[in-house]
């Protein structure tokens, strides 16, 4: 028995050593002998190794070259400089007419009496959008050399009836770092164990891009040069199927959408999830073909539409989600045996070839949802409009215009400034979205505000209300006469210094780039201070947070110092105002409510144990937001460095640093260094002393009646997945410097609740009595959040000590708390 064990074993690594070829994956047909084959021009088969973002783009021009079925374009670059491609693959014949074919297409969706019967279906297919996810972008090879080099009079069917747009790679720096990962750990006899270290890539890993987001959560949001591309393919050509291939866990078998029903937006039209149903069949069929396991509407859900599953939902298009088990390397030991690389990518190639022989039979059905969804929409217009902006910060309320241009909303003017629920709304600060539009029902889901859910359980966030996430003022209802120019070009406004001083210069804090220009100011070592106290100066009025530039004892002259500020005002954006004397109304510019600044050194812990999206975002926004250099440390050698030239250490959310890590930074803050935690690391901080904070814990055994079978709902209902609530802020205080409004909406995604202080004026943000703005909140948590504080400063020797409940920076979207963590830099020695 013994010697029959050790031969099974033996034989299973010999058949996972085995090679597979072309013919393990694609149907023996007869190919066109012109097209190179995938091993032809990257030197190994398809899944004997990870394909690096590089061979596949090289594959991908090879195939345009030599197939007259294949266009090749390359739209643009990721942060790392990798190409962001796009195949577009049909008859030769289509490829002839394609701009006529688009504008037909496009013509569909706004006017209902076109025929649409014998109009090509367009397919989106799109390919590991998560770098760790490789088998999608693996499997594109073999797929789009089928979609060429096929020669049965099917595929020249398929092809003379779809427009394939195909991207093989969603994220090319997130699946170059895992192929690299994957590669380099490989071993000749290939080891299935779990515990191999081919099958724990290190941190970050490559689910994300160069600055750690996950590329699928922007969709909606478009903030990143990989979406900007793939959105304006999409708007393009408004596809009528829009595939997204990704990987879960090791020990699953295979998912294709629906998920589950009662996690669905209520804005998507029922007939989008029957039509995915009806789509659906088509995968079990073909897996049951090919003997594979696979599920359907047990997991995930169709809620956020920021995800590539569900965005093409509001957008008269069918989203459709598949999540391959993963072998995280090229074989792997699993509870349904040894999963092969080569086997994850046979199944993603079954679904896409499924999904297109769907959209073949469903052709008409599917156009003409397409055709009345839009057309649905054209009559159920309103003859409204919405408003948004901010009298005081055009970048920020720019930055939302720019995201509605880019998913097709026209947007205009204001016909003249007015006033609505006590919010001014002037021009060149506020854009109003008539409802009367092609893409209102988009609109109305990215300002959309829910607060009642069928279901208790979120795959991703419950609210993304923009006009919160962006801070600003916001009206719906506004007449149409408040409409008017269109704006066809959006522009960012130019900044200027009005005039050079003999004196001084203030800069409002109220802007969004105002951190940019400071941070400029103080590195090249000319003195800037912070006004304590509100002020009026020649007739203006300042607010808190206003930063002087004195002209006297700087290192530049009169002039030198004039031109200096022209330029940083120009690249910021914002108006630096030239003053004639010191004297004002309220504190002069020479008071000591006038605070001098010193340029921060800012460094962030990173590694295995922090959070890496929450990391990635924040080094996002000075890298590439505020030009603010910030030097990211890893945890692993943290304990063998210096770190006392570093002003402020932020610590995005983590659950313990070490004890030898807790000793060095509570002698570094004592000495006079700023901390700045997020998340679960205020808890930490809390534990550990540096601050004193007491927490309340919401009571969960309010739940009863929970049978085995459900018993996950009582844990999952209590997760806050992401939600916004209002806060009450203290405008004088130092951390909410640059806000004109008494209230702010904050981002959160944690149940950590903090009790307030009992002196007042310590809780400079706290929420109201009833906080809850949008999304899903348990009753539970619901009872405890109500005036606790998501954020306290405390003193610890001659240091700081600054803690946030809340993430200020979330997916880059959230433009509307930016400026809290920019404070925390700058101001902390006020506070």
């Amino acid at each position: 028995m013994k010697k029959i064990t050790i031969f099974f074993s033996l034989f299973s690594i010999i058949s996972i050593a085995q090679k597979v070829d072309l013919s393990y994956y694609l149907p023996n047909e007869i190919y066109n002998s012109a097209i190179p084959t995938p091993k032809e021009i990257i030197g190994h088969e398809v899944g004997e190794w990870h394909v690096t973002h590089d061979k596949l783009v090289e594959y991908m021009k090879a195939l345009a070259a030599t197939s007259d079925r294949i266009s090749f374009e390359n739209r643009g670059e990721t942060y790392e400089g990798r190409s962001l491609i796009l195949l577009t693959i049909t008859s030769p014949e289509n490829h002839k007419n394609l701009s006529k074919i688009k504008q037909a297409h496009i013509a569909a969706t706004n006017d209902a009496t076109i025929d649409i019967s014998n109009h090509p279906i367009v397919v989106n297919q799109g390919f590991s959008i998560h770098g760790n996810e490789p088998s999608g972008s693996n499997a594109a090879l073999a797929i789009a050399y089928y979609l060429a080099a096929s020669d049965t009079e099917e595929t020249k069917e398929l092809l003379k009836n779809t427009i394939i747009l195909f991207d093989p790679s969603f994220n090319p720096d997130g699946l170059q770092r895992f192929s690299y990962w994957a590669n380099t750990n490989k071993n000749k006899n290939i080891n299935p164990d779990p515990n191999d270290r081919e099958y724990h890539e290190v941190w970050p890993g490559g689910r994300t891009n160069h600055y750690q987001f996950d590329m699928n959560r922007d969709w909606l949001t478009v903030q990143l040069p990989e979406s900007n591309v793939r959105l304006k393919t999409f708007h393009d050509w408004l596809p009528n199927i829009l595939t997204d291939h990704h990987e879960m866990g090791s020990n699953a078998s295979f998912f294709f959408q629906p998920g589950i029903p009662s996690r669905t937006h209520p804005m998507t039209p029922q007939i989008n999830q029957d039509l995915t149903r009806e789509i659906g069949t088509y995968h079990a069929k073909a897996f049951d073909k090919l003997g594979s396991l696979y599920y359907s509407e047990e997991s995930f859900d169709d809620f956020y539409y920021g995800k590539g599953s569900t965005f093409p939902d509001i957008n008269g298009s069918i989203g459709i989600l598949f999540e391959q088990a993963s072998s995280r390397g090229h074989a792997q030991e699993t509870e349904n045996g040894i999963l092969t690389f080569s086997f994850t990518i046979r199944n993603q190639i079954t679904a896409a070839f499924s999904t297109l022989e769907a959209a073949k039979n469903m052709r008409t059905k599917i156009l003409q949802y397409q055709q009345d969804f839009y057309n649905e929409a054209r009559n159920s217009f309103e003859k409204k409009a919405i408003v948004f902006g901010d009298e005081k910060d055009a970048a920020k309320v720019f930055h939302l215009a720019e995201v509605l241009k880019k998913q097709q909303v026209k947007i205009y003017e204001v016909s003249s400034d007015f006033t609505q629920n006590g919010k001014n709304f002037k021009k060149g600060f506020s854009y109003v979205v008539p409802m009367n539009q092609k893409n209102h029902r988009l609109v109305k889901a990215m300002f959309s505000v829910q607060t009642t859910f069928k279901d208790s359980l979120f795959y991703d966030i419950s609210a993304w209300t923009f006009n919160h996430a962006f801070g600003v003022d916001f009206a719906k209802n506004i007449t149409l006469s408040r409409v008017g120019n269109e704006i066809k070009t959006l522009k960012m406004a130019d900044g200027k210094v009005t005039s050079q001083s003999d004196y001084g210069y203030l800069m409002p804090w109220n802007e969004f780039y105002a951190p940019k220009a400071l941070n400029t100011i103080l590195k090249n070592n000319l003195h800037a201070k912070v006004a304590l106290k509100n002020f009026n100066n020649g007739g203006i009025s300042y607010d808190y947070g206003t930063i002087f530039i004195p002209v006297q004892n700087q290192s530049l002259n009169v002039s030198e110092l004039f031109e200096f500020l022209q330029k940083i005002s120009q690249e910021s954006h914002l108006t630096i105002v030239p003053v004639t004397t010191g004297l004002n109304e309220g504190i002069d510019l020479g008071s000591d409510d006038f605070a001098a600044l010193k340029s921060p050194k800012v460094a962030m812990l990173v590694g295995e144990g922090i959070a890496g999206n929450d990391s990635g975002e924040i080094w996002y926004l000075f890298d590439q937001r505020f030009d603010m250099q910030l030097t990211r440390i890893d945890i692993s050698y943290f304990g063998r460095i210096d770190i006392n030239k570093y002003s402020h250490i932020i610590i995005p959310s983590s659950r313990n640093l070490g004890k030898d890590n807790e000793e060095k930074l509570k002698t570094w803050v004592t000495n006079g260094g700023v901390i700045i935690g997020y998340n679960n690391t205020a808890k930490w901080l809390a534990s550990e002393k540096f601050i004193g904070l007491e927490f309340d814990i919401p009571k969960k055994d309010t739940i009863k009646n929970i049978s085995f079978e459900n018993r996950s709902l009582k844990s999952g209902a209590q997760v806050i997945g992401g939600a916004i609530f209002e806060a009450k802020i203290d405008r004088s205080h130092p951390i909410n410097f640059g806000y004109k409004n008494d209230k702010i909406a904050l981002f959160r995604n944690s149940t950590l609740f903090i009790k307030p202080d009992n002196i007042s004026y310590n809780n400079p943000i706290q929420y109201t009595s009833a906080p809850l703005l949008s999304g899903y909140i348990s009753k539970e948590n619901a009872k405890v959040i109500p005036n606790k504080i998501p954020f306290k400063v405390q003193k610890l020797g001659k240091g700081k000590v600054i803690v946030f409940t809340d993430n200020t920076n979330f997916r880059a979207f959230w433009f509307g708390t930016n400026k809290l963590l920019m404070n925390a830099v700058f101001f902390a020695n006020q506070m």
